[in-house]
């Protein structure tokens, strides 16, 4: 019988679900429904700012196409929501009237935004309607409202430190806009960086040209615009920060609504086990923003020190291509090799990452402990365990910072301002759990004004942490013809997340091509030997065969884009 495979929601842990049960519903073996609540099929909704700052286009941040979906046997339901779930009938209840049946139910509803209870800003929670010139940056929506602000040079604040917050307001304030950051705290990511990496942080964001109000605790917003939007937003100690559009980034909440309303167990999000199946009931399962992965056994060392979902998108597309597989087996009847699947194994800490012209910063792991602090220093130091060590270096003149935490030389946690090639390496070594090398300093003195050619790193490091694609795999599209960013996405999936990996793209796009165009003795075709529609400067044929006109040296050289 063919398996019944409703998702509740569209957004791109589903999307990514969708494409790994494709094959199943092209074999006839599931029929699936995809309900999403917006009249837009999957977007990147990481990238949203940099679409309102007009940096990127709609169609970049597609993740999905209705229609292809479509035509391939999917039932697809864009701009209906899901009114509740009848476990008994296995049925859910939509707002349109129809009752799709299930076999298997996945929630990947996502989260919402947390919007303050501020006066003269209190919303419905479950369903927020923000005053004019004030939004939450969540959807294509607020995008463009975003937009309209920066083309029309309009004073902008936001409110939150945290790195969503942080990268709308630097991607702003490039664009040309006067912006704000307003937080409740010591320092701009004060949840996952030190003092001293906030302070050196707070400067680099001034010299950005973003402004930084912290310690300031918000009690309400003015309407005074003359279309009775947003003129202000008001602080504890009785003053104001002046803008046109308030930009809420306070975080986000787990959607959890409906999987509480039909009776399932909630925590933090939607309480599944390690094979993400909601607890007590083995047909419906949640993964994403929405799932807390937290198993019903006691015993669980695992599940006792887990902290909820993550809210990265990374995480959420692993269990979303385990998942389909897990699926896929269970709709082939191959039940026993769906269930001897090894579980999806423990995330490890997140890396926050924050770029911007001008600016670099990385932080990972634990990183509040002190050089001399001999307390959190020795904390967990049993069972002969090694005490933590922990090594710091500043230039606060110059926007610098790293700040080291190892037990027994393996990294447990870092900060990295202002220091790129420093940045990359450490964030290596954390996700490895490599050892560092004995002398740290080696480590700052890659971004010298000695290092100005750094020696190649690993191909096998990890490039997309989002999508987990190797430097190995985007060199091998860039060899298979691949020759610009979004054409290395589509070929890997890279840079399709946060998007804070295209730089490094482009680099290994372009590394890849310096060597291919490489002039070859004999060969009497040269291409332009100026920057052009045609490729980056170059000074020979390449020699690979490709796309494009033969060579007169006998190679077919390929036309090269610029990356």
């Amino acid at each position: 019988m063919t398996e019944r495979i409703v998702v509740v929601g569209f957004g791109p842990v589903a999307a990514r679900l969708i494409d790994a049960l494709l094959p199943a519903v092209r074999g006839g073996i599931a029929h699936l429904t995809v309900i999403g609540e917006e009249s837009e099929a999957a977007y990147n909704r990481v990238l949203v700012a940099d679409l309102g700052v007009g940096r990127t286009t709609q169609a970049a941040l597609a993740l999905a196409d209705a229609a292809a979906l479509v035509a391939d046997g999917v039932d697809v339901r864009l701009g209906v929501r899901v009114r509740r779930v009848d476990r008994a009938r296995q049925q859910v209840v939509l707002t349109d009237g129809t009752t799709p049946g299930y076999d298997r139910l996945v929630f990947a509803t996502g989260s919402r935004p947390v919007i303050p209870n501020l006066t003269g800003l209190n919303p419905d929670p479950a369903a927020p309607v923000l005053p004019p010139g004030v939004t939450a940056l969540r959807d294509l929506r607020d995008a463009s409202v975003l937009r309209s602000a920066v083309a029309g040079g309009k004073r902008v604040v936001v409110l939150g430190g945290g790195v969503l917050g942080l990268e709308t307001a630097l991607a702003a304030a490039e664009e040309g806009a006067t912006v704000t950051v307003v937080h409740n705290g010591p320092h701009p990511l004060a949840r996952n960086i030190d003092r001293g990496g906030g302070a050196v942080l707070a400067a680099s964001l001034r010299t950005c040209g973003v402004r930084v109000a912290g310690n300031a605790r918000s009690v309400g917003v003015e309407h005074h615009a003359p279309d009775g939007g947003f003129s202000a937003l008001l602080l504890d100690d009785g003053s104001a920060i002046d803008g046109e559009l308030l930009v809420l980034s306070c975080g986000v909440r787990p959607r959890t609504e409906l999987a509480e309303g039909c009776g399932l167990s909630i925590g933090a999000g939607i309480l599944v086990d390690h094979k993400l199946r909601a607890h007590h009931e083995p047909h419906i399962f949640a993964i994403g923003d929405c799932a807390e992965v937290r198993c019903p056994d006691p015993e669980c060392a695992e599940c006792r020190t887990a902290r909820g979902p993550s809210g990265l998108v990374g995480p959420g597309w692993r269990q979303a291509e385990w998942l389909g597989d897990y699926l896929t087996l269970l709709a082939s009847g191959a039940e026993a090799e769906a269930e001897a699947l090894p579980a999806l194994p423990a995330e490890r800490p997140g890396v926050i990452v924050l770029k911007a012209r001008g600016m670099n910063l990385a932080a990972a792991g634990d990183v509040a402990a002190d050089p001399w602090d001999v307390e959190a220093l020795t904390a967990g130091a049993v069972n002969g365990r090694a005490p933590r060590q922990v090594a710091q270096w500043a230039d606060p003149e110059h926007g610098r910072y790293v700040k080291m935490i190892t037990r027994a030389g393996v990294l447990e946690g870092l900060v990295a301002v202002g220091m790129p090639r420093a940045a990359a390496e450490l964030v290596q070594l954390f996700e490895r759990g490599d050892e560092l090398p004995a002398d740290r300093s080696l480590l700052l003195r890659l971004d010298g004004p000695d290092q100005a050619v750094v020696a190649a790193a690993d191909p096998e490091r990890t490039v997309c942490r989002c999508a987990g694609v190797s430097g190995t795999a985007i060199a091998a599209a860039a060899s298979g013809g691949c020759g610009t960013v979004a054409e290395v996405s589509a070929s890997t999936r890279a840079g399709t997340g946060c998007g804070g990996c295209h730089d490094d793209i482009k680099a290994l796009i372009e590394k890849h091509y310096q060597v291919a165009v490489a002039y070859r003795p004999g060969c009497l075709s040269r291409l332009p030997r100026k920057d052009s529609a045609a490729g980056p400067r170059t000074g020979g044929c390449v020699p690979h065969a490709g796309r494009g006109a033969r060579c007169p040296g006998g190679r077919v050289p390929r036309r090269l884009r610029r990356p």
